[in-house]
């Protein structure tokens, strides 16, 4: 995501001056094509830059490279910076973040992404933003650049909330579908009938549109991960519990990608769940 969202920002005229990713190599090959620094560190990223966008992949990565007792996080050079943070992650992650910044003289937004790789490199994301309204203004430029739509959802924290709502919902969603198709299969019928019925009536869904298909013929190239569906609706449970609140549906979701991560089939598609529902694939697994 993060790859994809600076190769649009790069063709939309904006300066790059650094990249960073865990994998040299990964950060070397983007640097190399976007002609820009491939930065050892993320504090590096900061210093050659006056707005910093991060994608991480959780709540520990991120207080990682926030982390106020390492001389190579962003925090080194975060005085006049504004960060925008574009991973789903617990409110409260979203929360200390901003303090820290604040902290050490930067400037803190959530804009938590709704879309694909695809809809990040072609700058059609649905963002949802959480933080103080003057920094979202100071960002609100360079976000059209990447979204299609973009929303100021409150203050730090609360973007975080939606989002994660976004994701449970949609994760049930994709695991209901993976249930119909399923049992549309065991009852012999045909998938591409199904779905179009499904298409036309209640059983329809956004979910239908984008991994209906790739249920069917099991192609899960990877656009959002069952390890990161996984890893959502965890945060949606976690704000479920604390706010005393019930949600049975979103916990079996989230036993099946569990179930696919300790399958070791994590880095495939969240339409990989369908493998867990079809009975002559569940043989396989």
């Amino acid at each position: 995501m993060g790859a994809n969202m600076a190769r649009r920002l790069k063709d939309e005229g904006y300066i790059l001056t650094a990249v960073y990713d865990s994998e040299p190599s990964k950060r070397t090959s983007l640097g190399n094509e976007l002609r820009c620094e491939a930065a050892a560190t993320p504090a590096r990223v900061a210093e050659c830059s006056d707005t910093i966008l991060t994608v991480i992949s959780d709540d520990a990565g991120m207080r990682h490279i926030f982390s106020p007792q390492r001389s190579d996080s962003l925090l080194t050079y975060a005085q006049g910076r504004l960060f925008i943070n574009c991973a789903t992650l617990s409110p409260q992650v979203h929360r200390d973040i901003e303090t820290l910044l604040e902290q050490h003289g930067g400037h803190s937004l959530e804009a938590c992404m709704a879309g694909s790789i695809t809809q990040a490199r072609n700058g059609t994301l649905y963002l949802m933003c959480g933080g103080k309204v003057e920094v979202f203004e100071r960002a609100k430029l360079l976000l059209a650049s990447l979204s299609a739509s973009i929303r100021h959802i409150g203050g730090a924290g609360e973007a975080a909330k939606v989002k994660a709502l976004v994701n449970m919902v949609m994760n049930i969603n994709t695991a209901g579908l993976a249930e119909g198709l399923g049992l549309g299969a065991a009852l012999g019928l045909d998938l591409s009938m199904l779905r179009d019925v499904f298409g036309q009536t209640g059983a329809a869904s956004r979910v239908l549109e984008t991994d209906g298909e790739d249920m069917q013929y099991r192609s899960h190239d990877c656009y959002f991960s069952a390890a990161h569906a996984a890893k959502d609706s965890g945060i949606a449970l976690a704000l479920g519990r604390a706010a005393g609140v019930s949600l049975p549906v979103a916990q079996t979701t989230l036993e099946q990608y569990q179930r696919l991560v300790a399958l070791g089939k994590g880095e495939l598609d969240k339409s990989a769940v369908a493998e867990l529902t079809f009975l002559d694939r569940e043989r396989d697994s």
